[in-house]
């Protein structure tokens, strides 16, 4: 596996590392993740198919850039990378020609399974329009749990406006991109970690519908979810980011986080970014700084860990929340991740709306999390 890392800063593009006489032309893959306007103000499409023709270009919007050991806003960094033995295929789907996301889920694994020796699926999706849970459950589903599931949804700083994806074009609302990545010398790992505190008692989700919640041991949810957070109840919804919930589907089931997106003080009701089913068992979370940095060492050992070996390309991504938590201490998550990959690993990687990583036997969709996915080739 040979890469190389662009990226548009202050008006230009420029090359930031990589490896030495990249085939440009032999790339088959180009991961671009990049501030929404400033994508509106260039072609860097245009840009990018020049300067690798024959590869599959993925696009997304993020809510910060990761580069040079470190988080930036309002730029682009395009990662282009050529397998030497192995190769991948690239699906897209627009959800506003599909159902639900259910259904766009299962054409896209339906699609990557046509081909044989599937190591993993990357997502990259649109992150306002999609139903992250039911997205993941129809890749799990078709996959039949057996196959490696990582990725993240889009982001758009914190504007919660619009955000955009795009595959071999420029970037736009609605799209779902999967990358599925083929061949016996390819090794893929991941690792998801959290880290935020835990407090209160355990309680039972007693009326939800997808993912809006109305009430928590027949309790009004907002109601209660106000008393919990005291002074800061004030400053809701944009409060919430320092207050997800852990969720349990059943009582055997990994917990999960869950970020509020919006609140109804009419109907009493919170909106997440997941599904939050009736019957669930949840906790709220608060914010602990050094355990939200150390989580991301956390996920960088599980990622290298799980390849067992040291890996050429680490993809991070992370949630938006975290970044608006960490404050001017964000970039620490994504030095304790170098410290643990050291210096051959190339690192790359956005803030998102949600991101996509097993736990237990299947693929979820996160909140508040380090998500990393690890390649190498042997």
């Amino acid at each position: 596996m040979k890469t190389t890392q662009l990226v548009f800063q202050k008006e230009g593009w420029h090359t930031t590392t990589g490896s030495e006489n990249f085939p440009k032309s032999q790339a088959q893959l180009v991961l671009v993740f990049g501030e929404r306007l400033v994508f509106e103000k260039t072609n860097s499409y245009t840009f990018l198919r020049e300067e690798f023709p024959n590869a599959s270009i993925v696009i997304n919007s993020t809510s910060g850039e990761i580069h040079g050991d470190g988080v930036h806003d309002n730029t682009i960094v395009a990662n282009a990378i050529f397998f030497e033995k192995s190769h991948i295929r690239t699906v897209e789907v627009n959800i506003k020609n599909h159902i639900e996301s259910y259904q766009a889920g299962a054409k896209i694994a339906n699609e990557l399974l046509e081909e044989t020796d599937l190591q993993g699926i990357m997502i990259i999706s649109d992150g306002n329009k999609v139903n992250g849970t039911r997205l993941t459950q129809a890749l799990n589903e078709i996959t039949n749990y057996k196959t490696l599931i990582t990725g993240g949804l889009a982001g758009d700083q914190a504007r919660f406006e619009k955000t955009v994806v795009g595959l071999n074009s420029e970037p736009i609302e609605g799209k779902i991109v999967g990358i599925g990545f083929y061949g016996k010398h390819l090794s893929i790992g991941h690792g998801t970690v959290g880290g935020w505190d835990v407090f209160g008692p355990e309680r039972e989700i007693s009326k939800s519908e997808y993912n809006i919640l109305y009430a928590i041991d027949e309790q009004p949810a907002l109601d209660l979810y106000k008393e919990y957070l005291g002074p800061h109840a004030k400053n809701l919804p944009g409060s919430a980011l320092l207050f997800p919930i852990s969720l349990r589907a059943t009582a055997s089931a990994t917990p999960v986080v869950r970020t509020i997106l919006s609140i109804d003080e009419e109907n009493k009701s919170m909106t997440f970014a997941g599904d939050v089913p009736t019957g669930s068992i949840v906790r709220f979370m608060r914010a602990n700084y050094d355990r939200i940095i150390d989580a991301s060492a956390q996920a960088a050992e599980q990622a290298v860990t799980s390849l067992n070996t040291v890996p050429e390309l680490a993809i991070l991504i992370s949630c938006v929340g975290r970044k608006l938590v960490l404050g001017q201490r964000t970039e620490e998550e994504i030095e304790v991740a170098r410290e643990i990959f050291g210096n051959e690993t190339l690192l790359t990687g956005f803030y998102s709306y949600g991101e996509l990583s097993p736990s237990g036997s299947k693929c979820e969709l996160h909140n508040q999390t380090m998500t990393i996915t690890t390649f190498a080739e042997n």
